[in-house]
Protein backbone atom coordinates (compact mmCIF):
# COMPACT_ATOMS: atom_id res chain seq x y z
CA UNK A 1 0.00 0.00 0.00
CA UNK A 2 1.69 3.17 -1.23
CA UNK A 3 1.11 6.41 0.68
CA UNK A 4 0.08 9.49 -1.32
CA UNK A 5 -0.46 12.47 0.95
CA UNK A 6 -2.44 15.34 -0.53
CA UNK A 7 -1.68 17.50 2.48
CA UNK A 8 0.68 20.42 3.07
CA UNK A 9 1.70 19.21 6.53
CA UNK A 10 2.15 15.44 6.70
CA UNK A 11 5.19 14.43 8.76
CA UNK A 12 7.38 13.22 5.87
CA UNK A 13 6.17 14.32 2.43
CA UNK A 14 3.65 17.02 3.21
CA UNK A 15 3.37 19.53 0.39
CA UNK A 16 5.10 17.31 -2.18
CA UNK A 17 2.01 16.43 -4.22
CA UNK A 18 -0.20 19.48 -4.38
CA UNK A 19 -0.51 19.72 -8.18
CA UNK A 20 -2.37 17.19 -10.32
CA UNK A 21 0.73 16.70 -12.46
CA UNK A 22 2.82 15.79 -9.41
CA UNK A 23 0.11 13.46 -8.13
CA UNK A 24 -0.26 11.57 -11.40
CA UNK A 25 3.51 11.35 -11.85
CA UNK A 26 3.86 9.86 -8.37
CA UNK A 27 1.08 7.34 -8.96
CA UNK A 28 2.74 6.24 -12.19
CA UNK A 29 6.06 5.85 -10.35
CA UNK A 30 4.44 3.83 -7.57
CA UNK A 31 2.81 1.48 -10.07
CA UNK A 32 6.06 0.94 -11.97
CA UNK A 33 7.75 0.10 -8.68
CA UNK A 34 5.11 -2.51 -7.88
CA UNK A 35 2.50 -0.89 -5.64
CA UNK A 36 -0.67 -2.95 -5.21
CA UNK A 37 -2.77 -0.22 -3.60
CA UNK A 38 -2.55 3.58 -3.59
CA UNK A 39 -3.74 5.15 -0.33
CA UNK A 40 -4.83 8.77 -0.70
CA UNK A 41 -4.92 11.00 2.36
CA UNK A 42 -6.11 14.59 2.52
CA UNK A 43 -6.25 14.98 6.31
CA UNK A 44 -2.89 15.00 8.07
CA UNK A 45 -2.90 12.61 11.02
CA UNK A 46 0.59 13.29 12.35
CA UNK A 47 0.67 14.08 16.09
CA UNK A 48 -0.59 17.59 16.70
CA UNK A 49 -1.71 18.16 13.11
CA UNK A 50 -4.15 20.96 12.45
CA UNK A 51 -7.80 19.91 12.34
CA UNK A 52 -9.46 20.82 9.03
CA UNK A 53 -13.08 20.90 7.91
CA UNK A 54 -14.80 18.24 5.83
CA UNK A 55 -14.99 20.78 3.00
CA UNK A 56 -11.22 21.38 3.06
CA UNK A 57 -10.51 17.65 3.12
CA UNK A 58 -12.77 17.17 0.11
CA UNK A 59 -11.22 20.08 -1.77
CA UNK A 60 -7.79 18.50 -1.37
CA UNK A 61 -8.91 14.97 -2.16
CA UNK A 62 -11.45 14.83 -4.94
CA UNK A 63 -9.73 16.63 -7.82
CA UNK A 64 -6.79 14.23 -7.46
CA UNK A 65 -8.98 11.19 -6.89
CA UNK A 66 -11.08 11.87 -9.99
CA UNK A 67 -7.99 12.31 -12.19
CA UNK A 68 -6.28 9.21 -10.80
CA UNK A 69 -9.39 7.11 -11.42
CA UNK A 70 -9.70 8.51 -14.94
CA UNK A 71 -6.07 7.81 -15.88
CA UNK A 72 -5.70 4.53 -13.99
CA UNK A 73 -9.16 2.92 -14.10
CA UNK A 74 -8.00 -0.53 -12.94
CA UNK A 75 -6.07 0.76 -9.92
CA UNK A 76 -7.01 -0.37 -6.42
CA UNK A 77 -7.57 2.84 -4.49
CA UNK A 78 -7.84 3.44 -0.77
CA UNK A 79 -8.84 6.68 0.91
CA UNK A 80 -7.51 7.52 4.37
CA UNK A 81 -10.45 9.22 6.10
CA UNK A 82 -12.51 8.94 9.27
CA UNK A 83 -15.47 10.91 7.87
CA UNK A 84 -18.53 9.17 6.47
CA UNK A 85 -19.28 11.97 4.00
CA UNK A 86 -15.78 11.79 2.50
CA UNK A 87 -15.94 7.99 2.50
CA UNK A 88 -19.25 7.93 0.65
CA UNK A 89 -18.13 10.37 -2.03
CA UNK A 90 -14.87 8.46 -2.43
CA UNK A 91 -16.74 5.20 -2.92
CA UNK A 92 -18.99 6.93 -5.46
CA UNK A 93 -15.79 7.74 -7.39
CA UNK A 94 -14.69 4.10 -7.40
CA UNK A 95 -12.60 3.77 -4.25
CA UNK A 96 -12.51 0.17 -3.03
CA UNK A 97 -10.97 0.59 0.47
CA UNK A 98 -11.64 3.03 3.31
CA UNK A 99 -8.67 3.36 5.66
CA UNK A 100 -9.98 4.75 8.96
CA UNK A 101 -7.43 5.87 11.56
CA UNK A 102 -10.18 6.22 14.16
CA UNK A 103 -11.71 2.75 14.04
CA UNK A 104 -15.13 4.34 13.72
CA UNK A 105 -14.78 6.47 16.86
CA UNK A 106 -14.77 9.95 15.28
CA UNK A 107 -17.87 9.65 13.05
CA UNK A 108 -20.87 7.65 14.22
CA UNK A 109 -22.05 7.07 10.64
CA UNK A 110 -18.84 5.70 9.15
CA UNK A 111 -19.32 2.01 9.94
CA UNK A 112 -22.86 2.14 8.54
CA UNK A 113 -21.43 3.70 5.37
CA UNK A 114 -18.94 0.84 5.05
CA UNK A 115 -21.71 -1.72 5.56
CA UNK A 116 -24.05 -0.09 3.05
CA UNK A 117 -21.43 0.07 0.32
CA UNK A 118 -19.76 -3.30 1.02
CA UNK A 119 -16.22 -1.98 0.61
CA UNK A 120 -13.05 -3.16 2.30
CA UNK A 121 -12.36 -1.46 5.63
CA UNK A 122 -9.08 -0.83 7.44
CA UNK A 123 -9.83 -0.81 11.18
CA UNK A 124 -7.08 1.02 13.06
CA UNK A 125 -6.52 1.57 16.78
CA UNK A 126 -5.91 5.13 17.96
CA UNK A 127 -6.26 6.83 21.32
CA UNK A 128 -7.94 10.23 21.13
CA UNK A 129 -7.51 12.30 17.99
CA UNK A 130 -4.44 13.32 15.94
CA UNK A 131 -4.43 16.53 17.98
CA UNK A 132 -4.43 14.77 21.39
CA UNK A 133 -3.20 11.20 20.83
CA UNK A 134 0.36 11.69 22.13
CA UNK A 135 -0.69 13.51 25.30
CA UNK A 136 -0.83 11.87 28.75
CA UNK A 137 0.43 8.46 27.57
CA UNK A 138 0.60 5.58 30.03
CA UNK A 139 2.61 2.34 29.90
CA UNK A 140 -0.33 -0.08 30.09
CA UNK A 141 -0.50 -3.48 28.35
CA UNK A 142 -0.96 -2.16 24.84
CA UNK A 143 -1.26 -5.58 23.22
CA UNK A 144 -4.26 -6.44 25.41
CA UNK A 145 -5.76 -2.98 24.88
CA UNK A 146 -5.58 -3.20 21.10
CA UNK A 147 -6.87 -6.79 21.14
CA UNK A 148 -9.90 -5.74 23.18
CA UNK A 149 -10.52 -2.81 20.85
CA UNK A 150 -10.39 -5.05 17.78
CA UNK A 151 -12.64 -7.65 19.39
CA UNK A 152 -15.31 -5.09 20.26
CA UNK A 153 -15.20 -3.33 16.90
CA UNK A 154 -15.25 -6.58 14.94
CA UNK A 155 -18.38 -7.62 16.82
CA UNK A 156 -20.07 -4.39 15.75
CA UNK A 157 -18.88 -4.77 12.17
CA UNK A 158 -20.03 -8.37 12.09
CA UNK A 159 -23.51 -7.32 13.24
CA UNK A 160 -23.54 -4.79 10.40
CA UNK A 161 -22.54 -7.51 7.92
CA UNK A 162 -19.04 -6.15 7.33
CA UNK A 163 -16.63 -9.07 6.87
CA UNK A 164 -13.89 -7.64 4.63
CA UNK A 165 -11.76 -6.02 7.33
CA UNK A 166 -8.02 -5.32 7.58
CA UNK A 167 -6.54 -4.69 11.03
CA UNK A 168 -3.98 -1.98 11.79
CA UNK A 169 -2.55 -1.71 15.32
CA UNK A 170 -1.82 1.98 14.74
CA UNK A 171 1.90 2.41 15.27
CA UNK A 172 2.51 5.91 16.66
CA UNK A 173 -1.16 6.69 17.25
CA UNK A 174 -1.39 7.18 21.01
CA UNK A 175 1.47 4.86 21.95
CA UNK A 176 4.73 5.28 23.79
CA UNK A 177 7.95 4.31 22.05
CA UNK A 178 8.10 1.10 24.08
CA UNK A 179 4.47 0.24 23.25
CA UNK A 180 5.13 0.60 19.53
CA UNK A 181 7.86 -2.04 19.78
CA UNK A 182 5.68 -4.27 21.96
CA UNK A 183 3.08 -4.22 19.19
CA UNK A 184 5.71 -4.87 16.52
CA UNK A 185 7.08 -7.84 18.43
CA UNK A 186 3.63 -9.29 19.12
CA UNK A 187 1.87 -8.80 15.79
CA UNK A 188 1.32 -12.53 15.57
CA UNK A 189 -1.08 -12.28 18.54
CA UNK A 190 -3.51 -10.46 16.28
CA UNK A 191 -3.58 -13.31 13.75
CA UNK A 192 -6.16 -14.88 16.07
CA UNK A 193 -8.74 -12.54 14.53
CA UNK A 194 -8.18 -14.22 11.14
CA UNK A 195 -8.00 -10.87 9.34
CA UNK A 196 -5.16 -9.42 7.25
CA UNK A 197 -2.76 -7.25 9.24
CA UNK A 198 -1.53 -3.91 7.91
CA UNK A 199 1.68 -2.37 9.27
CA UNK A 200 2.16 1.38 8.93
CA UNK A 201 5.70 1.97 10.15
CA UNK A 202 7.31 3.81 7.25
CA UNK A 203 9.74 6.55 8.40
CA UNK A 204 7.82 7.05 11.66
CA UNK A 205 9.10 8.55 14.91
CA UNK A 206 9.33 5.11 16.52
CA UNK A 207 12.33 4.67 14.23
CA UNK A 208 13.99 8.05 14.14
CA UNK A 209 13.65 8.71 17.87
CA UNK A 210 15.66 5.57 18.60
CA UNK A 211 18.35 6.74 16.19
CA UNK A 212 18.21 10.43 17.15
CA UNK A 213 17.54 11.33 13.53
CA UNK A 214 14.67 12.44 11.27
CA UNK A 215 12.17 10.95 8.79
CA UNK A 216 14.33 11.79 5.77
CA UNK A 217 17.11 9.51 7.05
CA UNK A 218 14.89 6.52 7.86
CA UNK A 219 14.93 4.51 4.62
CA UNK A 220 17.20 1.75 5.92
CA UNK A 221 15.58 1.68 9.35
CA UNK A 222 12.19 1.40 7.69
CA UNK A 223 13.42 -1.63 5.76
CA UNK A 224 14.49 -3.29 9.01
CA UNK A 225 11.13 -2.52 10.63
CA UNK A 226 9.28 -3.85 7.57
CA UNK A 227 11.29 -7.07 7.77
CA UNK A 228 10.38 -7.50 11.45
CA UNK A 229 6.72 -6.76 10.70
CA UNK A 230 6.56 -9.38 7.95
CA UNK A 231 8.35 -11.97 10.07
CA UNK A 232 5.86 -11.31 12.85
CA UNK A 233 2.75 -11.70 10.70
CA UNK A 234 2.06 -8.50 8.75
CA UNK A 235 0.28 -9.04 5.42
CA UNK A 236 0.31 -5.49 4.03
CA UNK A 237 2.95 -2.77 4.33
CA UNK A 238 1.83 0.86 4.10
CA UNK A 239 4.88 2.63 2.70
CA UNK A 240 6.43 5.80 1.29
CA UNK A 241 9.13 3.89 -0.61
CA UNK A 242 7.58 1.19 -2.80
CA UNK A 243 10.67 -0.15 -4.57
CA UNK A 244 12.56 -0.75 -1.34
CA UNK A 245 9.53 -2.26 0.39
CA UNK A 246 8.95 -4.67 -2.51
CA UNK A 247 12.57 -5.79 -2.19
CA UNK A 248 12.01 -6.53 1.50
CA UNK A 249 8.87 -8.51 0.64
CA UNK A 250 10.70 -10.63 -1.94
CA UNK A 251 13.57 -11.46 0.43
CA UNK A 252 11.17 -12.40 3.24
CA UNK A 253 9.11 -14.52 0.84
CA UNK A 254 12.26 -16.42 -0.15
CA UNK A 255 13.18 -16.85 3.50
CA UNK A 256 9.78 -18.34 4.38
CA UNK A 257 9.88 -20.56 1.30
CA UNK A 258 13.29 -21.95 2.26
CA UNK A 259 12.42 -22.77 5.87
CA UNK A 260 9.10 -24.38 4.92
CA UNK A 261 10.67 -26.63 2.28
CA UNK A 262 14.14 -27.72 3.44
CA UNK A 263 16.43 -28.73 0.58
CA UNK A 264 17.44 -32.25 1.63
Amino acid sequence: MAILNLTPDSFYDGGSYLSLHDVLTKVEQYLKEGADIIDLGAYSSRPGAMHISTEEEGNRLFPALIEIRRKFPQLTLSVDTFRSEIAQKSIDHGVQIINDISGGTLDDDLLETIAKNKVQYVLMHMKGTPQTMQQNLTENNIVDEVSTFFRNKLEILNELGVKDVILDVGFGFGKTLNQNYQLLGNLNDFKNFKKPLLAGISRKSMLYKVLNSNPEEMLHATGVAHTLALLNGADILRVHDVKEAKEVVEIVKMYFHSIQKPNY
